[in-house]
């Protein structure tokens, strides 16, 4: 089922510009205060404060990863490229660093509050995926164990229904989950506590 999106209250927001002072920037920074955020410039370093903000804008033309606190495609925050030059090399960075929007310069009078609400919108669905991938990663770990641990116990004699049914009883007397009886059976060597229960 689609993630049902909503337009996001923008006033009183944070957005950080990295950006050679410039007309670019003067212009920006009017369309943002007229939506109702807050402005901080920054050029040539971006302080650590910056992860604080709801925005980021970089100029694609003049930025360099060393700029950046964390690695491309890992930024913390919505991030907006301002794209003036459409050079190869330009692009290529700009596709390795990873932005959640952009805006061809000159900026005008128009396309910065579209692209806060992209911007917002992909960022929050990109952190919602990674969750996702994340979520599955484990539960895939956890089947792996729950695998290496039946195999471990029907080792010692037993049929693999038997022995998932005591992987079963083992964590019921545990008071864990399936999970982290596996856990424990696949991190342990020698005889298992409260194996005792070869019932099942």
């Amino acid at each position: 089922m689609r993630r049902r999106l909503r337009i996001p209250e923008l006033g009183g927001a944070r957005a950080a510009i990295l950006h050679r002072p410039h007309a670019t920037v003067t212009a920006l920074v009017r369309q943002l205060q007229a939506i109702g955020l807050e402005v901080d410039c920054h050029w040539p370093d971006l302080p650590a404060s910056a992860r604080g903000a709801d925005y980021l804008f970089i100029d694609v033309d003049t930025a360099y990863a060393e700029q950046f606190p964390w690695e491309p495609g890992e930024a913390p925050l919505p991030t907006i490229a301002l794209v003036g030059s459409e050079a190869p090399g330009r692009i290529e960075w700009l596709m390795n660093f990873g932005a959640d929007a952009q805006i061809l310069k000159p900026v005008g009078d128009g396309g910065v509050y579209s692209a806060l609400l992209i911007a917002r919108a992909t960022f929050d669905a990109r952190v919602e995926l990674a969750g996702e991938i994340e979520h599955l990663r484990h539960r895939l770990g956890q089947r792996q164990t729950v695998v290496r641990a039946v195999a471990m116990l029907a080792a010692r004699g037993k049929t693999e229904d038997e022995a998932y049914a005591q992987l079963r009883s083992m964590a019921m007397a545990w008071r864990v989950s399936f999970e982290e009886a596996a856990d424990r059976i696949v991190a342990t060597s020698g005889p298992l506590a409260g194996e005792d229960g070869d019932r099942g």
